[in-house]
Parts: C-alpha cells; structure tokens; sequence
C-alpha cells in the first residue's frame, strides 16, 4: 500500500495528543477510582518470609473488625480451576491465597474483603500467619548458576564461528564484566482491578493492563469460563513499562471473591506491594569478551549473561540478543544462565533483553576503542552490519550510519578530545560519550473497525490498549489521514474486549500492528464512500473514475477538480445512511519474513562530574533514531525522550535490593527507589531519519516505545570514563563506585 494522502488541515501534521485535555484537567478516570453500585474493597496480606510454608492463618480478629465481609486463605480457600502455572514466557506463576507454600517475601497468604477500603486495611493489619520458615537462597554471587535450554522464549545459547580461535589470534583483547541491579517499573498509577459479575457464567473485569484480550484469556481457565464471556476494560492507564503486560495475583483475586460475594469487587495494590507482586528487571551479571585487530574490526564475541530468576517462576532478560545481530563480527558466542534465588518473579521491563544488553556491549566497545585508540564512532562505523549476520537476512531498512552521522553533527563530537580528564568547564571535568541503540521491530495481527459518521467525522475501534504511549492519537492520526479529515474529528474507541481484535500494547509493536489495521480499514471505508458516490446521480462525483478520486478536507473530490466533491456528512445524509462502516484485519505479509527488522539509533550524552565530590550528572543528550516512518511526532518525541529519562536513571539513580537476611525487598517506595526527578535530566535533543520502511507494515513504522531506553546506560556511563578516567561497570554510578572503580 503506497503511503495515505495527506489532509490539508493544518493540524494533521502535528496533532496535540487526542487525550490530554482529559488528563491535564483530571477527568482522566483510572481504574483505581472506579465506582460501581456495591463496590467492596479487598486487601492483600503479604507473606512475612521467603521461604516455607504457611502453618496456620488466624483471621478471627479480622473478621470481627468493622465491615469485613471475608477473609480468603489457606483455610478459607477460594474456588479456582485450572492451573496456576504460565501458559507462556509472557505471563507469570500465580499463587493467590490457597496454597500454603511460600516462595517468595510478599507473596499473598489471604485477601481481606470490607466495605470500606480503610477498613479492608484496617482488618488486613489484624491478620497474623504462624510459618514454617526454611532456608531461602538470597544471595545472587553464592549461588550456582544453571544453564537452561530455553531461556526467555529462545535457545540460552548461541553461537556462529569459532571463537576461541578468533579470540586467542585476536591483537588486541578487551575482557570485563558489568552487573545490573534489580529495576523497578515505578509506573505512576499503582495496578488495581475491580470485577462485577452478571451472573455466574460472565464477568467484567476492570483492569489497567497491556493485553485486554490477553487478560481474558489467562482469567478463562482460573475462573471455568469461556474467554467470551469475560469482558476486560482498560480505560486511562498512568503507565505500565512492561509491569502491565502480565496477569498478576491481585486480578485474579478480585474475580474470585467477586463471585464469592455476590458483590464488585475493587483490589488496589498499594506502593510497598507493587515491589512484590507486579515483577521487576532482573537483577544481571554479564561479560564481554571481545577480540579484534588493531583497527577496532571486531572479529569475536563472546557475551556470557547470568540472571536472577524466581524460585517460582524463571524469567530473566535476554540481554545477549542484540550482540548476535547489531555488529558484523564473524564468531559470536552467547550464554544465557540463571541463578534461582527465592525472591518475587521478574518480569518484562521496558526493552527487555536490549536495555542491560546494550549497557554491557555498548561499554565494552568503547573500551575496546579506548585499547585500540579508534575514535568511538567511526568503530563502530568499521563493524557496520549491511545484513543481519545472525539470520542472514537483509534489512527491511536501516539508516544507522546516518543516525551516526546526524546526531555526531548536531552534538559537535568532532570537537572531543579524546583523552580522560582533558574536557573542562568551570572546574568541572567534562565527558562525552556515545552508544548504539537497537531494538527489534515486531509486528503482529490485529483487526480494527472504522465508520464514517453523519457529522462528516469518523470512529475508530479496536481492542488495543493505550500505556501513554499516545497509542489514541496515532490511531487517529493514521485514520485521519487516510480519510481526509481533522484529527480532532476522529474518536477513538480501545480498550474493551468487544471490540475487533487489536494489538498487545508490548514489544514496540503496537504502531506496526494497531496502526496497520486502523490504516487498512480506514483505506476501506474510503472505498465504499467512492463506489457509493460515483454510483449516485445526485453525487457531484457521479460517474467519475474511482481511482481518480482522493480524500481531502472532510470528503473525497475528483483529483484536479475540486469543484467535484462530496463530503461524508453530505453523501450520508443524501443516501439516508448511518454510517459507512468496514472492519478489517491486518497481519504481516509473506514478503515481510525475508527480512531482519530492526530499528536502531545513537546516543550522545554529555556530563559533568564533580572532582572532589564526585557528583555525576547529565548535562545534555543528542539522540537519532530510525524507526521508519513517524506516524505521531508529538507522541513519538514524548516515547524516546522518556526512554531516555529511563535509562538515566538505569545509569545514575536506580537500583533495587534484597535483603539477603530474609529475602525482603528493602526499596520499595519511592523516597528509597530513586526515579529521576526534573533536576536530573538534561536538554534532550531528539533527531530521526525520514524513511518508510515497506516490510514491517501498511504504515512504514518500526515502534518507538522501547528503543529510547537502549544505549543510554553505556553512553553514560562512556561518557563518565572521559571526564575522569574511571571505569564503572556496575549500575548505578555512584560516588561510592567512582571511589572504588578502577582506572
């Protein structure tokens, strides 16, 4: 499909996001504020150790407490069927409160239900558990690592020439291992579910998630229902990063006692719980062997990965995948290992795999260019890859070498020196450094309805979900100008399961998707508006050829000759219609699995560090990305800016912990867990390449949710090597870890 005709409304080129009067005056309804007739309040008790089992649950003090409607545990367990394990690498163990084993600090032993939510609290604080407690394993760097066949959904290990041999010819040697901590997704609406049941054969469900149909699907077997007869809604959703993307306990609790009852049921997570049951980036170690000539040509690989995985669950971040395919290097080797510890289960954060595997390949090429003395930007320009040498395929587009070269420009990297400690600025030492970003471009099916209503705008449907990522006002976008009209003429209905079919709001993929299948049938409900206007004598476009008319300003006109046209509001009127309506589905094409799909990026950062105090922080930062076609400029320069605001806070701020005493998660609100604030984050000067890419999907974009993340940790932290000589290769970087890194 050649790309859509452009509208002549001046704002079609840069919309303001659809949602955001909505959210900037508040009208913006989270699920946590929901009010249905009835609504009763439950509470989750945490577990008090990390591993064992739960002996016996006194709950008579809470069930005398005011207003306690029950109080679900081992002994009064709730009605499940199916089973609690993961159906897939994308969604994770539950436990619920049936069970009585413990495997984790935090895991729910009971679910308190009151009227009010103070007194679900209130009661919840009266329950008390009496534990067999046993050994739990907490420490990462004590326990043996395991090699499994699968891990994250692919091979743990892979490997393309012979490494061994390359790396003991190679001239020049770099070897260094880099530790991540465990990450939290610190989204700013905490995850909540309200579940009414109509009767017992069918459920709505509220629940702000990434994957409304998912969440059916995974409710369906717990609850012994078909997955049609559960409806999910996600409405407003104060972001989600990967957290949203799974079914968690607390969901699966507010249907169960819902039915229980006979009442809605509302179940909020509070700050301190979401540490513990909403899953986390796992905390990694990972080495880099490289071995290349003395011009920087890389000729092996080898990137060793050893995560921390739940005793009851096993995922962990892939983060060798980009180091098979970002450069051309002949012998590649990567390992995926795990150490199974008794902590809360990981689970997909923003650019999962890519995110702490860009930190640790991007820092050692650096101190590769550092060895070999080649500037840090033309070594990677020497092991460009023209195809992808993992599959062999070529790319379906790739503007990487002028991503370099735009970002390098409006940076000013000519002017670096190159030597630790020679950039100055009002005694502060200044650095510079820079890193590739890449992420896959995954593109699913989905199937999206639009109609063309009496008012001369249209409504577009599908059962997508919107993060904040701006997902609304793309769909709008992309319909708008397809159709010809304003975006602000164009509603947008996502987020329920009666709705057609749309993408998972993961992966970077719902652009690609959602977007294509807006596209497709907003592309339809054109058609049909042509072949009923050329069809009508009292049409000015009676008899007209159809593929000389075009959509612009509201309807469709002969091309050349404005003086035949048509607008929607007329045409429906005149034929005494409601609507022109065609729902379509879009899924990748045949011609798209020859090609290797990625986009990609470089990242600038510049900092200044303090040296006596050793206080790092990020002065400015220059990004280029090619991510095909940018269907939302507005939305997308708000997407890579906060990837990028995450990844400085990945680099400088972040870092989980487990006490290893007794396995409990010690940062778990938001005075201990250091998200960057508005004083921490630089000038952002966000570039990208102006491209289509034909392959991923009908509307030439590649996503752009997670790539902002990728690279900006190592450029950082490369950026902190140049202003003082001092190489971090543990996150975050402290004054701690500048004092103790060596030189």
């Amino acid at each position: 499909m050649s790309p859509a005709p452009r509208a002549r409304h001046g704002a079609q080129a840069a919309p303001a996001r659809v949602d955001g009067r909505l959210k900037v005056t508040g009208a913006a309804g989270y699920t946590a504020e929901l009010r249905v007739e009835g609504l009763v309040h439950g509470v989750i008790v945490g577990s008090r150790i990390a591993r064992g089992s739960v002996e016996a649950v006194d709950t008579e003090a809470a069930e005398a407490a005011g207003g306690v409607l029950a109080v679900f545990s081992p002994e009064h367990p709730l009605p499940v069927q199916g089973s609690l394990e993961p159906p897939n690498f994308l969604d994770r163990t539950l436990h619920l409160v049936n069970g009585r084993r413990v495997d984790h600090f935090g895991q729910p032993v009971a679910l308190v239900v009151a009227k009010t939510a103070e007194q679900a609290v209130h009661a919840a604080s009266l329950v008390t558990v009496r534990y067999h407690e046993e050994l739990a394993r907490t420490r990462f760097d004590a326990a043996a690592a395991e090699t499994p066949e699968q891990f994250a959904g692919r091979p743990a290990a892979y490997r393309r020439g012979d490494v061994d041999a390359a790396l003991a010819a190679a001239e020049v040697r770099v070897e260094a291992a880099y530790t991540i901590p465990m990450h939290h997704h610190a989204a700013m609406e905490p995850h909540a579910t309200v579940a009414a049941w109509e009767d017992e054969r069918h459920v709505t469900v509220h629940d702000p998630s990434q994957g409304v149909a998912a969440v059916a699907g995974r409710l369906a077997p717990l609850l012994g229902i078909p997955a049609e007869n559960i409806r999910v809604l996600s409405g407003f959703i104060g972001g989600g990063f990967g957290s949203k993307g799974s079914v968690w306990d607390h969901t699966v609790l507010a249907a169960l006692a819902a039915r229980e009852l006979g009442r809605p049921v509302r179940v909020v997570l509070d700050r301190w719980q979401l540490f513990d049951l909403t899953g986390h980036r796992a905390r990694s170690w990972q080495r880099l062997t490289l071995g290349a000539g003395g011009d920087g040509v890389v000729g092996a690989i080898r990137h060793e990965v050893v995560n921390a995985v739940a005793a009851h669950d096993g995922f962990g971040d892939p983060a060798g995948g980009a180091t098979r395919m970002l450069y051309a290097v002949p012998n590649v080797e990567t390992v995926h290992r795990q150490v199974t510890l008794h902590v809360p289960a990981a689970t997909f954060m923003r650019a999962p795999g890519e995110a702490p595997g860009s930190f640790a390949l991007e820092c050692a090429l650096d101190e590769l260019a550092v060895a070999t003395g080649v500037d840090p930007v033309e070594l990677r320009l020497r092991n460009h890859a023209d195809r992808d040498p993992e599959s062999g395929r070529p790319w379906s587009s790739k503007r990487l070498r002028e991503c370099y070269a735009l970002a390098a420009e409006r940076f000013g990297w000519a002017a670096r020196d190159p030597r630790p400690r020679s950039m100055t600025d009002d005694g502060l030492l200044v650095g510079w450094g820079m890193a590739t970003a890449t992420y896959p471009a995954y593109r699913g099916a989905a199937t999206a309805r639009v109609r063309l209503l009496p008012d001369g705008g249209a409504q577009v449907a599908s059962a997508t979900t919107d993060l904040g990522t701006g997902m609304a006002t793309m769909m709008a976008t992309v319909a708008a100008a397809e159709l010809g009209i304003a975006v602000t003429d164009v509603g947008v209905e996502i987020g329920d399961t009666r709705l057609p079919a749309g993408a998972f709001s993961g992966g970077s993929m719902g652009a690609t998707t959602s977007g294509a299948a807006v596209r497709v049938a907003a592309a339809a409900a054109r058609v049909k508006a042509v072949e009923l206007a050329v069809e009508d004598e009292a049409s000015p476009l009676y008899g007209a050829p159809e593929s000389e008319v075009v959509a612009v300003d509201g309807g469709i006109e002969l091309r050349g000759d404005p003086s035949r046209r048509d607008t929607y509001a007329a045409m429906l009127r005149r034929l005494g219609v409601p609507v022109i309506e065609a729902t379509v589905e879009a899924a990748p094409g045949e011609a798209a699995g020859g090609y290797s799909m990625h986009a990609f990026g470089a990242q600038f950062v510049e900092v200044v560090v303090d040296p006596e105090l050793l206080a790092v922080r990020a002065r400015r930062v220059v990004a280029c990305f090619d991510a095909g076609r940018i269907l939302s400029p507005v939305t997308a320069r708000g997407q890579l800016a906060g990837g990028i605001i995450q990844g400085i806070g990945m680099a400088l701020t972040e870092e989980g912990a487990v006490d290893e005493r007794s396995g409990r998660v010690i940062v778990r609100d938001l005075s201990d867990y250091h998200i960057p604030v508005h004083a921490d984050i630089p000038a952002i000067d966000l570039l990208w390449t102006e491209g289509f890419d034909p392959y991923i999907s009908e509307v030439g974009a590649k996503g752009i949710g997670e790539i902002g993340i990728t690279g900006v940790a190592a450029a950082v932290a490369n950026a902190v090597h140049h202003a003082t000589g001092v190489r971090v290769r543990d996150l975050p970087i402290t004054v701690e870890r500048l004092l103790r890194a060596p030189v």
